[in-house]
């Protein structure tokens, strides 16, 4: 059976996701999150998950809002390193909890937990961050998104920054309807439409 892209299936369904996604993060931010604790989240739910798409996509979102290397590396080992605070730890935990909430011992039984690193309201904003990543990575894996090098978007040299590109939230991804969110490059949108020509090519 030919892949099926979900968001290119039914692009108004993906739209709902983006403004799902689009509230999550202006309630962590409206919560006081830290941007870098909001990417330690998405990834974390990312490598629970397995989704390549997503881990490539915020692994560089990371980057670019200056997270470490060092950080990356450990963030599957966290709970065995003093790399993150107490309140990224206790995100950190929330992000397992939502993640892994069919395992009744780790998910379930543990969202009953007591997080006094962190306000109710953002315990309530780290679920949601949760949430919107988990059906983002249900999307891209089963849609079977490409990641690949001959997937990437071409990166614009910085004099300032050779090495750090900003790329798109999730929003970034072509989703059958031309549009992408506010502040995507020139680069991207080039690159976006260079991909959706050729995959309509080779359907």
């Amino acid at each position: 059976m030919r892949t099926i892209f979900l968001d290119k299936a039914f692009p108004d369904a993906y739209k709902a996701l983006l403004g799902v996604s689009k509230q999550a993060e202006l309630a962590a931010q409206s919560a006081g999150l830290q941007p870098l604790l909001i990417e330690l989240v998405k990834l974390r739910a990312s490598q629970l998950n397995g989704c390549a798409y997503c881990l490539r996509l915020h692994t560089r979102d990371a980057l670019a809002k200056g997270e470490t290397t060092d950080r990356l590396a450990v963030l599957s080992a966290w709970r065995d390193t003093d790399y993150f605070t107490e309140a990224e730890r206790a995100a950190l935990a929330v992000t397992e909890e939502i993640t892994l909430i069919a395992d009744v011992t780790s998910g379930r039984r543990a969202a009953d937990e007591v997080h006094p690193e962190l306000t109710e309201a953002q315990v309530a904003a780290v679920r949601w961050l949760g949430i919107a990543i988990n059906a983002f990575n249900r999307v891209s894996i089963t849609s079977h998104h490409p990641v690949d090098p001959d997937s990437e978007p071409p990166a614009k040299a910085s004099a300032a920054a050779p090495f750090v590109v900003e790329f798109p939230d999730e929003a970034g991804y072509p989703d059958g309807t031309g549009t992408l969110d506010e502040g995507t490059s020139d680069a991207i949108v080039d690159a976006v439409a260079e991909f959706d020509e050729a995959d309509d090519r080779d359907s």
